[in-house]
């Protein structure tokens, strides 16, 4: 089961590069975009870190990644122009469909948490699973021919943008930072601070570098590394705490983090945006 699980971790990530594949291939054709050409390098490398990313060199996603960034950073990477949406259309579609249009939502997240509960070797593509069977209830909802799949695909990707990386970036720095030792670092600042017999005064350490980290950094999950090497093992799980319940509360404190700085623009401002 456990090797099932991992093949199928595997083919998730193939998916998603098509998809990214399929954003450079219509970003390619778009002429009216005057950086196409970028763009549709952009995505092209994204994709490849993702279809083949588990059999390349570190030094080769490495080379990419700085790739991506330059892109990103001469202004290479630009929305093209996507099918206008028809209000008309829109508001006919709402008024037929109401509430059923939240059942795919509802539906991925219940399917996710009941398979990662009964079958464990699942948990990391329960959510991929979950969203296999959302994604057919929304064609049946809707009654959507598959094709619009991939205009759909196209079109919320480009929208994402390079906000979309953000999250795996981050997630890398702070793994880097772990090695490093950027944990050790803090653990020896924290340690002349918080007594090491304390419960509360660790787990309040815990939380509050969570929420500052995460400010700092822009990810929880790039704070969570750092701040668990450095403070969450010597600090509160040393003095017998769950270390499942107490780093899903820390999580929850690095998403209050979150909120509070500008850096994590893919959390905050994105989903705004792409709700406007």
């Amino acid at each position: 089961m456990t090797e099932l699980a991992k093949q199928l971790l595997e083919l998730t990530y193939i998916v998603i590069g098509c998809q990214f594949l399929h954003t450079a291939y219509c970003s390619y054709k778009d002429k009216t975009n005057p950086v196409r050409l970028g763009t549709s390098a952009f995505w092209t490398l994204l994709s490849i870190t993702f279809i083949g990313g588990s059999y390349m060199p570190n030094m080769s996603i490495g080379i990419i990644v700085i790739l991506l960034s330059l892109l990103t950073l001469f202004k290479q990477v630009r929305i093209g122009t996507l099918p206008s949406l028809d209000e008309m259309k829109a508001n006919i579609e709402s008024n037929r469909l109401k509430n059923k249009i939240f059942i795919p939502v509802m539906l991925m997240a219940i399917l996710a948490l009941v398979l990662a509960q009964m079958i464990p070797e699942f948990s990391k593509i329960s959510i991929s699973l979950a969203a296999l069977f959302a994604t057919i209830s929304v064609l049946v909802i809707t009654n959507s021919h598959p094709k619009s799949l991939l205009s759909e695909n196209n079109r919320m990707t480009q929208q994402v943008s390079t906000s979309g990386i953000v999250p795996q970036l981050l997630g890398a720095l702070g793994a880097i930072f772990t090695v490093a030792g950027v944990g050790d670092v803090i653990s020896h600042l924290i340690s002349g601070i918080v007594p090491s017999d304390s419960r509360f005064i660790g787990v309040l350490a815990y939380v509050l570098g969570m929420v500052l980290f995460t400010m700092i950094m822009g990810n929880a999950f790039a704070a969570f590394t750092v701040i668990t090497a450095g403070v969450g093992v010597p600090f509160v799980f040393a003095l017998g705490a769950n270390p499942i319940v107490a780093g899903a509360l820390a999580m929850t404190a690095g998403y209050c983090g979150t909120l509070l700085t500008p850096m994590a623009a893919n959390f905050n401002a994105l989903p705004a945006a792409l709700m406007d």
